[in-house]
């Protein structure tokens, strides 16, 4: 044990993390330290050792399918012979007889509420702010401040032409949300608004009036002094719209954290958001700004009775998944823990500040916690299980901590309707995840030959079978009321008018929510929540059977490779690129997600799973052939090239074309590719937390 550490319960734990609990994370949480500490050392003594095992199964089934796709490449998938093996290896199970989940004590944003849901990096406090406080959005700034009705203009000052555009829009919003029973929004002059409806009118602050569609609140902001609302006939200057339901905040995909002091700075900040005195100030435009959690909103009802709503977005905390080890707390052997755990541990100890206070994320008093990355039944209920033991620790009732499973794994997908059993008391969400599922399916089948190109992935066979049976699994085991059934992330967070066209398809498949890059995207998402009847779409979906299993499990592999030299290079540049653009952010400066420039300069929110698919993709071509060490090499110098130049600006950023030999990101890039096929499952964190290490280590 280093002078950098202390020992607890038998466990060796870096001191900033052993200090940060004890004097921050168990004051206040009615947790007797000296019951903690021996409660976590023997959580994990019970659960590391599963943990191990669960990761050799892992790699053992890897190594059965790189044997069969070997065997029978080129040749097309016999699906009875397929299934029957990997029903021989373990891979397949049996489906549950038929069953609905039971969580209870389950907020209505989860359980009944259709709307849109953020993802932000936990340790970025500024943006946790901001995607908390995204509850409400000004839909007139949405709309004014992005691309969603027209271009974004360059010059300064306010574009009554523009104004006059947003305006027109959001009435007809109002149109389609709170129809009128005669007339149009549009010639509204502010009188008692007489709805189609009148029970959606459902209360007033101050001169503003409250109505609410598809369980989803919208407040028609009334000021004739505002320099929008002076010239309204009605006095609107803004309609605020209830947008981000929902807000995971993340420990996993979107943030670096590799060492004791990364994972305090996280664990801080969730500390503050259930305290709610998390606090951000920092200078934008020359001025000082100050961040705080929103007030919950007063208002009256109709019959002049007070009432209030949540001014913030309902919180999850995403832990790690099962793969990797913190060196922050070791083991009695010495070896590192796994970070999985102790993320069910201090997460959910943290929680209580919220539980033991006014409850002012959860009223139900529930504690959230996404579980990411798990392959298959049995690690779901390991998950249970550990739940179970910190519910233990904490004093909590059973299944107060709710889980949210994500269907991003092969061997999950495969399996939903096993997994969801196997957390069916706790399960509070299940989503699609496009980048790293297809991530997952690349290095499932990496050996059964070369992939289509990743253009070409969203209309592959299997990727619509993926995501119909979410829904279709998701709805028969009971979600509809219960849960949240969620669709993936909107990358592009500057093109809002291409969201608005195609987004609208998640509700229309039934899901609950969808995930979103910034508060401007909450809100205008939130329109399409307004346009669709979730709960409809759900109850004519609930009849339709579930997808076979025959397409989900046809691997994407190309069978006509017509491709040419240039189609070729053309591939190998844009996942070079992309790998580069993302690699050199987390190495250098410790970032874990931000807007990167694709190849065509397009900013493209980007975490960990766009890597996934990045460097699997090329390893897979690299593996059959497709393209030589050589080729790879080439296009990673390109790449450098260009995303140096499309980082010039960054006075942080340091230059890699020409320095192979002495940055640390390109060599964490290529080793990224090189060593792909020997990545556990094709995960990046091994070798990304290797290279960021040793670029702290070097200051």
């Amino acid at each position: 044990m280093s002078d950098m550490q202390t020992r607890h319960g038998g466990l060796s734990i870096d001191l900033p993390l052993a200090t940060f609990l004890e004097e921050h994370a168990l004051p206040g949480s009615g947790i007797d330290p000296a019951r903690f500490w021996s409660g976590f050392a023997a959580i994990l003594d019970r659960f590391a050792p599963e943990n191990r095992a669960l990761l050799a199964e892992r790699d053992r089934m890897q190594a059965a399918l790189d044997d069969w796709h070997g065997a029978h490449a080129g040749a097309p998938i016999d699906q009875a012979a397929y299934q029957r093996f990997l029903r021989d290896i373990g891979y397949l199970v049996d489906a549950p007889e038929r069953f609905t989940i039971d969580p209870h004590g389950v907020d209505a944003e989860v359980a009944r509420i259709a709307g849109p849901q953020l993802v932000v990096p936990i340790l970025n406090a500024r943006f946790l702010l901001n995607a908390a406080n995204a509850r409400w959005g000004s839909l007139y700034d949405a709309l004014y401040g992005s691309d969603a009705i027209a271009p974004v203009p360059t010059g300064g000052g306010y574009d009554p032409a523009r104004g006059g555009q947003v305006i027109a829009w959001a009435r007809a919003l109002l149109d389609t949300a709170a129809p009128l029973s005669e007339g149009s929004w549009a010639d509204w002059t502010g009188d008692a608004p007489g709805l189609a409806d009148p029970g959606q009118l459902v209360g007033r602050s101050g001169d503003n009036w409250l109505l609410r569609h598809h369980g989803l609140h919208i407040e028609l902001v009334i000021d004739r002094d505002h320099p929008i609302g002076r010239d309204d006939p009605a006095g609107l200057a803004d309609i605020l719209l209830e947008s981000a339901l929902t807000t995971i905040c993340d420990l996993e995909d979107s943030v670096a954290a590799v060492d004791a002091a990364d994972k305090v700075q996280a664990y801080a900040n969730w500390l503050g958001l259930m305290r709610g005195d998390l606090v951000e100030t920092f200078e934008k435009q020359g001025r000082q700004l100050t961040r705080r959690l929103a007030a919950d909103r007063a208002y009256r009802d109709v019959d002049g009775r007070p009432f209030t709503l949540k001014g913030r977005s309902l919180l999850f905390v995403r832990n790690v998944g099962h793969l990797m080890t913190t060196p922050a707390v070791r083991l009695a052997d010495g070896g590192a823990a796994p970070e999985g755990i102790v993320d069910a541990v201090v997460t959910s100890l943290i929680a209580l500040h919220d539980r033991n206070g006014a409850r002012a994320n959860s009223r139900e008093g529930s504690i959230y916690i996404v579980k990411p990355k798990m392959h298959g039944p049995a690690e779901a209920a390991f998950s249970d299980r550990l739940f179970d033991a910190v519910e233990d620790l904490l004093g909590l009732d059973r299944h107060t901590i709710k889980i949210g499973l994500m269907d991003e794994e092969r061997r999950t997908s495969a399996n939903l309707a096993a997994c969801i059993h196997a957390v069916r008391h706790r399960i509070v969400f299940i989503n699609t995840g496009f980048l790293d599922r297809t991530g997952d399916e690349i290095h499932s089948a990496m050996h059964a030959g070369p992939m289509i190109r990743k253009g070409a992935m969203k209309s592959a066979a299997w990727i619509a079978a993926y995501e119909d049976r979410n829904v279709q699994i998701g709805l028969a085991s009971g979600f509809a009321g219960r849960a949240q059934i969620g669709k993936g992330m909107w990358a592009a967070p500057d093109r809002m008018a291409e969201m608005l066209e195609q987004k609208v398809a998640h509700p229309r498949a039934g899901a609950t929510t969808a995930w979103v890059p910034s508060p401007t995207a909450a809100t205008l998402h939130a329109t399409h929540y307004h346009r669709v009847d979730v709960a409809a779409r759900q109850a004519a979906r609930s009849a339709e059977p579930v997808a076979a299993l025959d397409q989900l499990l046809t691997p994407p592999v190309a069978v006509d490779r017509d491709w040419d030299a240039a189609a070729i290079a053309e591939e190998l540049d844009n996942n070079a690129q992309g790998l580069l653009g993302y690699v050199v952010r987390w190495i250098d400066q410790g970032i874990g997600c931000s807007k990167v420039p694709d190849i065509h300069d397009v900013g493209l929110m980007e975490d960990r799973a766009t890597l996934r698919i990045s460097s699997q993709h090329i390893a897979n071509w690299l593996l059959h052939g497709i393209v030589t060490p050589e080729q790879v090499d080439a296009a990673l110098a390109r790449m450098a090239a260009t995303v140096d130049v499309q980082n010039a600006g960054d006075p942080l950023y340091r230059p890699m074309a020409g320095r192979a030999e002495e940055s640390i990101a390109f060599q964490a890039a290529r080793a990224l590719v090189f060593e792909g096929c020997a990545q556990p499952n094709g995960y990046t964190e091994p070798l990304l937390h290797r290279f960021r290490a040793e670029a702290k280590r070097r200051g």
